[in-house]
């Protein structure tokens, strides 16, 4: 697995939370820049925290979950809109989907080895038991928990799924929904930028995305190197896997579904056409890293990828759509080389 998923990750998210980091660093060439970003940074906090008190009365499961995510990396929420009492409530709404109980997977306390949320889990093998992400958030756990034959039936399970989606999609969507219910206010906009309000809102909805979990895809790519040699079955289901993973909801499962191919598979011919795929999944991801870059001082462009968000679909669909309507390929130039990350 040496080489693939450190880069890929770190790019990705590079990609995805461009506008988070851009309200933290700070304009070191002017005068007195720190404290005019330490002010923004904190009225952006107070909107935030504003947006969370506007959307927490509401009974429906999106504006629920947008509240939970808008609160989760806030200090110091009272217990009524802490991302834990929020996130409870988005789960138990009659409009809820397995989404809820996804981010409620969050809802733990990794100091004291209870992550991922083992009710939640346990919820969302239930509600999405043909989603290979919900599997692979199990088998993460089992093999955690030095379980390796319950690992290895997480295994089939996710193979004979029909989709991965970690709905982040549907998590960027409430967000991007629910950060126009109040017009940021003139001291969380940015003055050197001309993306305006709308930057504003790009930079919360975006950055608040990330508080959507992730399954430790590392454990499933180990699982399959580790077993795969001695067990022909077990490379059949990572085969089996891969290809849905090909196809899923983020650029980091697709990449695992590329390496498991490319590692596997016995054909020459795959390995190469996993590699050049893997090439081009990172063209498309630093494409779009600077396509968020560049949102941050462009009204239209921010306005562009928050209506995108808007529409729904998956993370990836997310960036493909950005690089087509911008015109950019989503096939790697033959001569294009990955950017070096520190």
């Amino acid at each position: 697995m040496r080489g693939w998923r450190r880069p890929l990750a770190l790019t990705l998210a590079c990609a995805l939370a461009t506008p988070a980091m851009a309200a933290t660093q700070p304009q070191a060439a002017a005068p007195n820049a720190n404290k005019a970003a330490a002010a923004r940074n904190q009225a952006l906090a107070s909107f935030q925290s504003d947006l969370v008190n506007v959307l927490a009365p509401s009974g429906a499961a999106e504006r629920l979950l947008a509240a939970a995510l808008l609160a989760r990396p806030l200090p110091n929420q009272n217990k009524v809109n802490s991302f834990h009492a929020l996130i409870e409530r988005a789960a138990h709404a009659d409009d809820a989907g397995p989404a809820e109980n996804w981010a409620r997977l969050a809802d733990c306390d990794p100091k004291n080895s209870s992550c991922p949320n083992t009710d939640a889990l346990a919820q969302l093998v239930q509600q999405a038991p043909d989603n290979a992400a919900v599997w692979l958030a199990k088998l993460s756990q089992d093999v955690n928990n030095l379980k390796s034959q319950d690992a290895r039936q997480d295994l089939a399970k996710a193979a004979a799924a029909k989709l991965y989606d970690d709905y982040s999609g549907i998590g960027l969507k409430a967000l991007a929904n629910a950060v126009s219910v109040l017009p940021p206010p003139n001291a969380t906009i940015d003055p050197n930028s001309a993306a305006g309000a709308n930057g504003v809102q790009l930079l919360i909805a975006f950055g608040s995305a990330q508080g959507m979990p992730q399954p430790a895809l590392r454990d499933t790519a180990t699982f399959c190197e580790k077993h795969a040699a001695d067990d022909t079955s077990v490379k059949d289901d990572c085969l089996k896997l891969g290809k849905t993973l090909e196809w899923g909801s983020s650029p980091l499962a697709r990449s695992l579904g590329l390496h498991l191919r490319e590692v596997l598979n016995p054909d020459p011919a795959q390995q190469q056409d996993a590699q050049v795929a893997r090439r081009s999944l990172v063209w498309q991801v630093q494409n779009f890293a600077e396509l968020s870059l560049r949102a941050q001082n462009d009204k239209a462009q921010s306005q562009h990828l928050l209506a995108l968000a808007r529409t729904g679909g998956t993370q990836m669909s997310l960036v493909l759509a950005a690089l087509h309507d911008d015109g950019i390929p989503t096939d790697a130039p033959a001569d294009a080389q990955p950017a070096q990350t520190n």
